[in-house]
């Protein structure tokens, strides 16, 4: 999986450290001493049903991007209807399969330049078997934008997004099956990358995609 930003790669490392092979850890585990370096950037959110991820806690970092005290906003908002349409589909795998999620987006204030943005969405399990909490980053590329912190976002659009699987399967989460697919770091000829328009996907050949394909 191709992160970019430092803080991605440190949240994923320490994420797959605590799930120790698992398909994914509990929200527990997660102990915020472990990352303080990169916690102003983090965000937890809780599935509350499947067009609503509510901000259960949002980082310094997080909130000064959108301008807002998020603690309790819906993640999904704000975006347009093709890419809330899109985030379903992929948080519907995080938290039905276990999958992890990178997504590259540019985010823009009202009359300003967009500038690029890196977010990275893990799964994690509460207290139950199901997967009801996402551990996420959220980051800018390159250089910071003059305008980070000073003035909230007014627009976002993804341009990437690239899906994984951390525990080399997708996970049933309902009856604890598990089913053929790559890994997570596929080699090139598993993966094909879907543009449309501006709009670029990575799709991993097998697992679900070929789930779906044999019932054709």
């Amino acid at each position: 999986m191709d992160l970019k930003h430092k803080t991605s790669q440190i949240l994923f490392s320490y994420w797959d450290r605590v799930r120790a092979g698992r398909p994914t850890p509990r929200r527990f585990e997660i102990e915020p001493a472990r990352i303080a370096a990169i916690l102003p950037s983090t965000f937890i959110l809780e599935r509350i049903h499947a067009e609503t991820y509510r901000f259960r806690l949002a980082g310094t970092n997080v909130c000064d991007i959108f301008g807002v005290e998020l603690r309790g906003a819906n993640f999904l908002d704000g975006w347009t209807t093709l890419d809330r349409l899109s985030l379903i589909r992929h948080l519907a795998a995080l938290t039905k399969h276990g999958a992890i999620d990178a997504i590259h987006l540019e985010a823009a204030p009202l009359g300003r330049p967009s500038a690029p943005f890196e977010a990275l969405l893990l799964p994690l399990r509460h207290t139950g078997e199901t997967i009801d909490r996402i551990l996420g980053a959220l980051t800018p590329l390159h250089i910071p934008p003059p305008w980070l912190g000073e003035l909230p976002i007014a627009s976002k659009r993804i341009i990437s997004h690239e899906l994984g699987w951390p525990g080399g399967a997708p996970i049933n989460f309902v009856d604890g099956s598990v089913r053929d697919a790559v890994p997570v770091f596929a080699p090139a000829e598993h993966t094909r990358i879907v543009r449309s328009e501006r709009r670029q996907f990575r799709v991993f050949e097998g697992g679900l995609g070929r789930g779906e394909a044999d019932k054709s």
